[in-house]
């Protein structure tokens, strides 16, 4: 029996690639002294620690301002060092943001953000995404995913690593509310493309982009709220293109 919305399905299967494949690589990096002390000031509020139980929401954005109770609910998997992320937060302030990275520095460096610019709207989850999904994300809780510029995994041999693959997006799929949306983006145009095939293939999903911009091929114009970073207009200057995908649940 399919279970209600809002509970988690304790006999879902694992799948070998999830067993196998996580939805990071831990990159080496140092963290600075901001970043620690980031960690120390504002960790104890900001910081989510991983259970393998459902999220209590409602208590992990008590003190959030600006976003209610019934406020949207978007996960971001992978914001690096939070440049975008911060952004967004700012942008969107009555939308409350659950994030997930590993890499030390890169939490330290968006905690540093979450002061300076005073953001109330973010949680971080420092844990592999993969599992935050399985254990922490009921059934249709989600409101939002985004995914912006994982690791592309150049190599024909190493495609198989990349986190953009079917049994991860039916998991993404099924903890999204309907209406609820998922945005990729990558500026590399091989990876767009089997993004493109595997969220097409989804039945959970429909391409947004197909009925408000045709002409795009089955890819969406660039979303308000998210930014262009300084790595993207680098890439942009010298030519490279950049993909955004977006998907809504049926």
């Amino acid at each position: 029996m399919r279970p209600a919305p809002g509970e988690i399905d304790t006999n879902a299967p694992n799948t070998p690639f999830m067993r196998t494949i996580k939805s990071f690589v831990k990159r080496a990096g140092r963290t600075t002294s901001g970043q620690a002390k980031a960690f120390e000031e504002f960790g104890p509020i900001f910081l989510v620690p991983y259970q393998k139980c459902a999220v209590n929401f409602a208590a992990i954005y008590a003190e959030s301002t600006g976003a209610s109770s019934t406020s949207p609910i978007v996960m971001e998997i992978g914001f690096g060092m939070g440049e975008a992320t911060a952004h967004i937060a700012q942008a969107l302030p009555g939308t409350r943001f659950l994030c997930c990275e590993v890499h030390e520095p890169g939490v330290g460096a968006l905690l540093k953000r979450i002061g300076e610019q005073e953001l109330h709207n973010i949680r971080i989850c420092a844990h592999d995404a993969v599992e935050v999904i399985d254990h922490m994300l009921p059934l249709q809780s989600l409101d939002g995913v985004h995914i912006f510029f994982p690791d592309p995994w150049h190599k024909t041999k190493h495609n198989k690593r990349r986190l953009i693959q079917s049994p991860l997006v039916a998991k993404l799929a099924a903890r999204l509310k309907p209406g609820g949306y998922l945005h990729c983006a990558t500026d590399w145009q091989p990876y767009a493309e089997q993004i493109l095939e595997v969220l097409t293939t989804e039945p959970l999903l429909r391409n947004r982009a197909l009925r408000e911009y045709p002409e795009l091929r089955g890819y969406a114009p660039k979303p308000s709220y998210r930014p262009l970073t300084k790595f993207e207009n680098r890439g942009l200057k010298l030519g490279h293109g950049v993909w955004d995908l977006v998907f809504e649940r049926v």
